[in-house]
This record gives structure tokens, sequence and C-alpha cells, in this order.
């Protein structure tokens, strides 16, 4: 079975969907690999490390478009659907509660695909969850992009010249991508503050040497697979009321605040932002699907007053090495898991529990119960 892995398109993305060790491992197990010349450049990765680890160049794009099992990160463009075969089975991001007609397109293709947002978060599927792979580093990169931008540093000091002050970090939303932060702000040193409207998060918080703020807003809990239930608009003021002073007491804000398939909370309004003193920094993670903070532009840095508001997008392809690592060893084991070895062929089983949650399109239809339904 011939696996095709493009070059993404997008612009900013340099990330690759498959690096050369996940590449051996699928020649191993019995596929045949071909690449899009320059897959790995923008990760640094050049194309003999695939050739050596037993891939093939296609001749075209057109070539790796036409295989059997396409591989990406983004989602395909029009022209690249009508580059797929009947029958090809497509493995990316794909954002299918946004992309409705993207959606329709690729059934209507007769195309099989894997939505990896999808991919639910049980034990078993833990191996192959791109969202979680991603936002942890993402986590780490809005720590990097603060400290770069802020004009103080994060560890306290004692020098013959008097003692600096260790920076504040508030961090609002302690999933994988807020712990992240959570634990890199504390490596570099800083007093962390981290605040969830989940309550059952603070240990977490705390093992990792923050401390949990409280702010009760009665009843919040959380889905079946981990994520915040969205907040009413009580709710969303009495937390608003609650993170007001500690923000205007700290030198990074990073908020994380994301509701799956649907737009982000706005949980960091402009006036908070005012109350922060001049050279403070906020990073708003969610700017891409809406932005936490108000006033945050996508892939800009807003000043206001002062104050710096990051708004920078698709924050893991900033560690494009690591990120193409984590994900291509997602695919690799999501693949694993559904291949014969012995009879070379894949087994997407409908009634998998993992197959039912992440196939989007299947046989000319729209299979998801969740999609379908929208």
């Amino acid at each position: 079975m011939l696996i095709g892995v493009p070059k993404e398109t997008a612009a900013g993305e340099r990330r690759a969907a498959l690096v050369p060790q996940s590449a051996k491992k699928l020649v191993d197990a019995g596929f045949d690999v071909l690449i899009e010349p320059g897959l790995g450049q923008q990760a640094m990765i050049n194309d003999q490390e695939y050739l050596d680890a037993g891939a093939k160049l296609a001749s075209t794009r057109a070539e790796a478009l036409g295989a059997d099992i396409v591989l990406r990160v983004r989602k395909p463009s029009d022209e690249d659907i009508e580059g797929l075969k009947a029958g090809t089975l497509h493995i990316s991001f794909l954002d299918p509660f946004n992309e409705k007609t993207l959606v329709q397109n690729m059934a209507q293709k007769q195309i099989t695909s894997i939505s990896m947002e999808m991919i639910p978060r049980s034990t078993r599927a833990q191996k192959m969850d791109a969202l979680s792979s991603q936002a942890n580093l993402a986590g780490y990169v809005t720590v990097i992009l603060a400290a770069a931008k802020c004009p103080k540093i994060f560890p306290m000091m004692m020098t013959p010249a008097g003692t600096i002050a260790p920076a504040r970090v508030f961090v609002i939303g302690a999933g994988v991508a807020g712990l992240q932060a959570i634990a890199t702000a504390k490596r570099l040193g800083a007093r962390v503050e981290a605040f969830d409207t989940r309550p059952i998060v603070a240990e977490q918080v705390q093992s990792l040497g923050a401390k949990f703020v409280e702010i009760d807003l009665g009843d919040t809990g959380q889905t079946d697979q981990g994520y915040a239930n969205a907040l009413t608009p009580e709710q969303i003021e009495l937390q608003a009321q609650g993170q007001k002073k500690i923000i205007s007491q700290s030198d990074i804000v990073i908020t994380t605040a994301q509701l799956f398939g649907r737009p982000a909370p706005r949980i960091v309004t402009r006036d908070m932002v005012e109350t922060m003193r001049p050279g403070s920094v906020v990073v708003d993670m969610a700017v891409e699907t809406g932005g936490n903070v108000e006033g945050s532009v996508l892939n800009e840095c807003v000043d206001i007053k002062g104050v710096s508001i990051i708004g920078q997008g698709n924050l893991p392809s900033e560690v494009s090495r690591n990120a193409s690592d984590m994900y291509s060893a997602n695919l690799f084991n999501l693949l694993d898991e559904f291949w014969d070895r012995e009879n070379k062929t894949l087994n997407l089983n409908e009634d998998d529990d993992i197959v039912q949650a992440c196939v989007i399109t299947r046989g000319g239809s729209i299979v998801n119960e969740t999609i379908k339904n929208l």
C-alpha cells in the first residue's frame, strides 16, 4: 500500500507530516512511502534522510497525491482534493466543524478522511493524539515568546546591586498547553499563578509548583473528552472579576482557553489589559479561533498603552523539527493500530471507537455522527 506525503503549502507552515524515523517504521511495516521533494526542508530535514529511511521521491506533487494514503499536516486545498483518487485515505487536521464545504467535497470525491482533531482522548488513543502533542509544544513556545518580549528576566537574582524579584506569570487555562506553559515558566524561575474553570486540575497545577487561583464559578465541569464546558454569561463575569486583580499584578499573562469546535471565549478585556504595567506582555494562544484577549490580532503584536499583546498563530510551527517529530509519530501510531502486517491491509473497522470518532467521510458520505448532524 502506497503512502504519499506532499509538502505543506499553507503560509507560515514549517512542519512536515512525516519525518525519516517514522518513514522507516512505515517501510519496515510493509508500506511503500513516497514523498514530495523538499517535504522536510522547513523543519531542517533533507531529502537524503528520507531516502536513507527507505522512502522514495515523487517526480511531481500529483504523484504524491495519487497514493492510496495521503498524509499531511494541514487541510487540503480544492486543487489538492481534485488530485486525490476515489478511495484514497486522507489524514490531516481538517477543522471539520468550520470546514463544512471541504468535508462535503471530500465526501463527493469518495475520499475516506480522518481528522486528527477528532482523535478521542482515551488511553488507547493517547499515542495518536496530535492535538495534545502539538498543544504541548505550543505551551512551551508561548513562554519563550513572552520572555523574549518582556523587559524583565524571569528568575529572582541576588546581586551586589540588589535583589531582582522574579517575574509574575499568570496562565489562564490548565489544559495540555497551559500546563506546559506553567512548567516552562517555572523552569525559567518565574512566580507562576494559574486558573482553570475545572477545579479538578488544581492538583496538576500545584504539582508543577504554581499557585492555583480559586474563583467560585459554581458548577462548571468538563466534557467527556476532558475539555472545559462553555461558561454562562454570569460565570464569565465572575471569572473576569476574579482575574482582574491578578492580571493587573502580572508581568506576563498567557491565555489558553479554547472550546473544541467553537469560537474561543473572550476572557481578558481591554480594560484588564490597561491595568497592567507598561512593558507587560499578554500571549493569546486562542487567537486563531477568535481570541481570548480583546485587541489581539492574528500574527501581530499589538501595543495597548505599553502592554504587548502577542497573537502569534500556528505556535507549534515555531519549533517545527520537534513538532514534526511528534506529529509524524502520531500518524504512524494511528496507521500501525489498524495495519495488518501479515496481509498488508488497513482495517478501519466501523465498530471501532477510534474510527467512529475520527473518520469524517467514507464511501461517498459524511459518516461521523457529530459532524453530519451539524
